[in-house]
């Protein structure tokens, strides 16, 4: 993990999006996305950043069902790039599975594993796995008790109200970081930071809407009450996830963000009754310096960091690329260059400013 007081961790979060392509309406296979998300896990590696992180879903839309399988299947073929679930769906799924997924993946990567637990913004998984949405909210704090539970001790005794009882059964195999990460992640919500700093657990915060400086109260009352349950706050990780891309020019990485992102956002939107559509003028408000979309060259984009830092003191960021879809050599080119431009321009400026102290 990275110094929490002058590093900051720079990573690439994906729900492996398979929707119809916004200028040719190809649709590649489920098959193709899983197979290009193991290439920019490579190059990402290669290129310097600290993780990846993919998402689950269940949709014809994205490919993402297991995270953990893809991860696994680069992580014999990295060397340092952590690699994260971005989210677990944890309330349709069952903990023991889940830590021994990522417990196994912690093996093959030696080390390098992470689990990232949300409620879930999509319910489709809910269905799916026979649960009820009236019980969304005592389902993810049951849950999250037993894999913590699961995570502290080899045996495990634990009984709850929607899973069988465990009586003193082992869970393998047992990971090589003790204790495996496990981090809360939230959209927004006050609840979240307050479940997160009570178990003293680092937090993400999905912000892919109005101005990421708005969340500040959020990471406030987290720390709050991180230092209330006993937690040193200064040594919690609090990270970010943000749509965006790097292009060599700002005006080249708009034109070539834009299209994929208007087509996704417009179908969430009308499956939300948002009641809008996502259009450029939205697009471009958003990728301005206090907006949301991380969008443009790499300095711009570096900037943007620096002051998110600056406003939310985070310590790991997620730039999720790419909303809806894109040619896979673009996707490839955005992370190169956040890993080869981005990411050192940030390091140096913290660097900087943490030397002047």
């Amino acid at each position: 993990m990275s110094d929490i007081t002058t590093n900051i961790e720079i990573g690439i979060s994906t729900f492996l999006e398979t929707t119809p392509d916004p200028v040719t309406g190809e649709v590649i296979s489920h098959a193709e996305r899983l197979r290009n998300a193991v290439e920019e896990i490579v190059l990402a590696d290669q290129v310097g950043l600290d993780v990846y992180g993919i998402g689950e879903h269940h949709r014809a839309d994205y490919a993402g069902t297991s995270p953990a399988v893809v991860l696994a299947a680069a992580a014999a073929m990295t060397k340092r790039i952590r690699l994260t679930s971005a989210v677990t769906v944890l309330s349709s799924d069952d903990p023991v599975r889940v830590y021994q997924a990522f417990s196994t993946l912690d093996g093959i990567s030696n080390g390098r594993a992470e689990i990232m637990a949300g409620r879930g913004s999509f319910i489709e998984s809910f269905p799916l796995f026979g649960y009820s949405l009236d019980h969304y909210d005592e389902l993810f704090d049951e849950k999250l008790e037993l894999l913590l539970a699961i995570r502290s001790s080899e045996k495990v005794t634990w009984r709850g109200g929607h899973r069988p009882a465990i009586q003193n059964l082992g869970v393998y195999p047992r990971s090589v970081q003790s204790p495996l990460p496990v981090w809360i992640a939230s959209g927004g919500n006050a609840q979240s930071a307050v479940r997160a700093g009570m178990l003293g657990l680092p937090i993400v915060f999905a912000i892919i809407g109005g101005m990421p400086e708005s969340f500040a109260p959020l990471v406030a009352l987290y720390k709050e009450v991180a230092m209330k349950a006993g937690h040193d706050p200064d040594k919690l990780s609090i990270a970010t996830h943000s749509h965006g891309f790097v292009g060599e020019t700002t005006e080249q990485a708009a034109d070539l963000f834009f299209p994929s992102t208007q087509a996704q956002m417009n179908v969430i939107g009308r499956e939300r009754g948002w009641g809008h559509n996502y259009n450029r003028s939205t697009f471009d408000a958003a990728r301005s310096i206090r907006g949301a979309l991380y969008v443009g060259d790499p300095e711009y984009v570096a900037e943007k960091i620096i002051l998110l830092r600056k406003n939310l003191g985070i310590t790991r960021f997620f730039l999720h690329v790419n909303v809806g879809t894109m040619p896979h050599r673009e996707v490839m080119r955005s992370i190169e260059l956040l890993g080869t431009k981005v990411a050192p321009i940030v390091r140096q400026e913290l660097a900087r400013n943490e030397a002047k102290k």
